[in-house]
């Protein structure tokens, strides 16, 4: 896959271009436009394909490398952050958009520790479950509440919910899937699996 072909754009695009592709197509193919809509599932899989490309752009540009620099040869820095090679794996899984083998590998660990619970709310905030999410990056940082990458994504998710609930009057969480909210997916991710955090707006 050609993320730059994804969203449209020359691999030559500032940065500020990028997102502003992003935010347009995230826009347009978020499932909230789909709701009990006969497109809903390939609006989803076209959101999933928008999200992986960003993804990938903002991690070759935070590592420095070419724009047509392969997903594959990222590997280095997903591991960085545990010490068990079945949940490297799962890290390279998430990073590459292959969310449900990541699930399924985290279902068959017998370790459902810190890190296990950070994974799996990885893994649900990718596919904008939010609510879930939450929940699994509270339970990781109660097991390991020193752990700074459990409590920035956690901390990430409790600021950028508090932000659209202040400024748009909604309550209990609702309304949080928008554009900014598919941008908070692509951002959290890139910065629990190594990569910097770009700002949401």
């Amino acid at each position: 896959m050609d993320p730059y072909k994804v969203l449209g754009i020359s691999p030559n695009a500032s940065d500020d271009e990028v997102k502003k592709a992003y935010r347009e197509l995230a826009r347009k193919y978020h499932p909230d436009n789909y709701v009990n809509n006969p497109l809903a599932d390939l609006a989803q899989e076209k959101m999933k394909e928008i999200n992986e490309a960003y993804d990938m752009i903002t991690k070759q540009r935070s590592s420095g490398s070419s724009a047509g620099r392969s997903q594959g040869t990222y590997s280095s820095s997903y591991t960085q952050n545990t010490g068990s090679p079945a949940f490297a794996r799962v890290r390279q899984l998430i990073m590459s958009g292959n969310l449900d083998a990541a699930e399924q590998e985290l279902s068959s660990s017998s370790d459902h520790g810190a890190e296990w619970h950070f994974l799996m709310g990885s893994i649900y905030l990718r596919r904008g479950w939010y609510d879930e999410a939450r929940r699994y990056f509270q339970n990781a940082c109660s097991m390991d509440p020193n752990n700074m990458e459990y409590r920035m994504a956690l901390q990430n998710m409790n600021n950028t919910t508090a932000y659209y609930n202040q400024n748009r009057g909604v309550t209990n969480g609702a309304g949080f899937c928008d554009v900014c909210s598919s941008l908070l997916v692509a951002d959290c991710c890139c910065e629990c699996m190594g990569g910097d955090l770009i700002p949401c707006c």
